[in-house]
């Protein structure tokens, strides 16, 4: 299993678009992969999911994959958290 942790940059939080491009860049892997926001964890692949977690600026997440693709999964993740502006490196 590999895991990671993020605090949000982004004013608006982790809203919808940002959301939807994380969501579609994990579906693909095999992987199980979950997120994680105030003892609350959610299937990363489910956009319902992620949208109820309602994580806003400044809030500390963690990622968690576990499959025979998770490092990839994990590589995926922090991609879209950057170009999205979500983290800052």
């Amino acid at each position: 299993m590999k895991e990671k942790t993020f605090t949000i940059t982004a004013e608006a939080g982790l809203h919808a678009r940002p959301s939807t491009l994380l969501v579609q860049a994990v579906s693909p892997f095999t992987s199980e992969v979950f997120i994680e926001y105030q003892e609350k964890k959610v299937n990363l692949k489910s956009i319902m999911g992620l949208m109820s977690l309602g994580v806003p600026k400044g809030a500390t997440i963690k990622i968690e994959a576990s499959g025979e693709d998770e490092s990839e999964v994990m590589a995926a993740v922090e991609k879209v958290m950057l170009e999205q502006g979500l983290v800052k490196k």
